[in-house]
Order: structure tokens, then sequence, then C-alpha cells
């Protein structure tokens, strides 16, 4: 679940985890990759919100999880919903789902006292081309963003990796007010880590920080708005967005990506309800 942004992420409290923490944290963030794949294996045209969530909910309880978002300031569900227009944080609802929507999903889980926190937007059979290049370059910038996690860089290394490869290299809209997190004991720590920015600017990474990277791209403009339910948010000219999550530590020389996109990717193949996504070579 993304933050908003405050801009004032420098000389606030950083928590570094240790080796068997960020292993408890690698557990959270498996129950929240299992929960995405689940999703993945339900979505279908006629399938709602409300469905998901509820699968969803019950899936991380058995797994001995906690659904991170439900009741997070009021929020009355455990999965963020956001199709089509929707950036992120949308309400799970009973408006059923569309040949043509792209639906993203958001997880978080707590499990033995650390936090999970991933995100994957689905392409239902019938999206355009457009929208899909859309969603191969958001997804690949996640994981230019994920290069720059490492011991010595700093936050603004990672925001210029997704904003220059979204909107110098293929001209999208980089959400400014919705930014990514630290976590660890907390779904929302310090830093925020904005997909914007400049190279050598911000906090400095050190190994054991866990942050929770999540491009949103807009296939249209930057601008977006709150609905009046005080969480959805949506693109301001109506166009399609989509956002990638993982959470990541920092180590020396490459980060460790604590979650697993690849049993939702494995789910997709047999979904033929889904369009496969691959982040854009």
């Amino acid at each position: 679940m993304s933050g908003l942004f405050s801009s004032s992420t420098e000389g606030k409290h950083l928590f570094y985890k240790t080796d068997a923490e960020i292993e408890l944290m690698r557990e959270a963030n498996l129950v929240v990759s299992k929960t995405l794949a689940l999703v993945a294996g339900m979505l279908k045209p006629g399938v709602t919100g409300v469905q998901i969530d509820k699968a969803a909910e019950e899936f991380i309880r058995d797994h001995h999880g906690r659904p991170a978002f439900k009741g997070y300031h009021g929020f009355p569900a455990s999965l963020c919903v956001s199709y089509n227009d929707i950036v992120v944080h949308g309400i799970p609802g009973n408006r059923e789902f569309r040949e043509e929507d792209v639906v993203s999903v958001d997880c978080g889980v707590e499990l033995n006292g650390f936090f999970g926190d991933a995100a994957f937007t689905f392409a239902m059979a019938n999206v355009e081309e457009p929208v899909m290049e859309l969603l191969r370059v958001t997804y690949a910038s996640l994981y230019k963003g994920i290069e720059q996690a490492v011991a010595g860089k700093r936050i603004g290394d990672i925001s210029f990796a997704i904003q220059h490869y979204c909107e110098r290299e293929h001209s999208y809209g980089v959400v400014r007010e919705l930014v990514g997190h630290g976590i660890g004991r907390s779904l929302h720590e310090d830093p925020e880590v904005p997909n914007y920015g400049k190279r050598g600017k911000g906090p400095l990474l050190q190994d054991g920080l866990v942050l929770a990277i999540e491009p949103m791209i807009n296939l249209g403009v930057k601008e977006v708005y709150q609905n009046n339910d005080g969480w959805t948010i949506h693109t301001r000219d109506r166009k399609p967005s989509a956002h990638y999550e993982h959470s990541v530590a920092v180590r020396k020389g490459k980060a460790d990506v604590l979650s697993n996109h690849q049993f939702i990717l494995d789910e997709i193949k047999n979904n033929p309800s889904l369009k496969e996504v691959s982040p854009k070579s």
C-alpha cells in the first residue's frame, strides 16, 4: 500500500533489519505473494472485488497471517483492488470485472511481527496493446528501481531510474503524490521512496534497510485526484494506470527481493481470462 508524499524524508529514523528479521519478512512476503497468486487464479469476467477480497482474507488467516490493510487508518478491506483509471487504494466492490479491464491488486500481510507488501497489475484477455505496453514498461521500471537498491546508493537513485525510464524514455505520467516506503515492524516506515527524483539525493542506502518499491505510472497525465470515499485515487484524465510492487532488502552489490511474483506469473499462464505480462526488456 503506497504512502502519501510528505516532501521531508531527510533526517528521519531508518530501521535496519538483521539477517534473521529479513528472513521473517521473507515469510510474510511469501504469504503476500501466494495470496496474489490465488487472486490470479480467480480473476475472470463476472468476478467482483468483494469476492477476491474475501478469498484473500481467508487465505491469509489460514496461513497464520493478519491482513495488514484491513482497518489501517480505517481502510475496510484486505486488498486494494484498483481497475483501469484507479491508480491505487481502490476499495473492493461489487462491480464485475470485464474482459477489457486492467486490475491492480495490492496486498499486505503481518506475520510474526513483521510486514510484507507487494502488488501486481493484471490484464484481462481483451486489454488493448497500448495499455499492455504501459503494463510492461511499468513492470520493467520496478526492476530498474530495484537495481539501484544497493548499499552506498541513495533513495534518489531508485527514484531517478524509475522516472527516467517511464517518463523520459516512454512518455508516461509518473505519479508524484504517492510513494513507496520503508517497511518492517510497521507497514509504513521511513524513508519514503518516490518514483521521481535526482540521482545522488536523499537518504543513504545501507545494508539491512527494507523498502517497498512501487512505481505507479499513468498512460496519460501524471495528475491524480482522490475520490470522496477518502481512499480511491483516480488519474485526472481517466486514462488507465499500472502499479507493481516488491518488498526489497538493501544489500551490498545486489538487492534481495523478498516478495515473489513468480507464483503470480505461473497462475496467469494457467488462466485463459488473463494476458501474460512480463517486464519490457
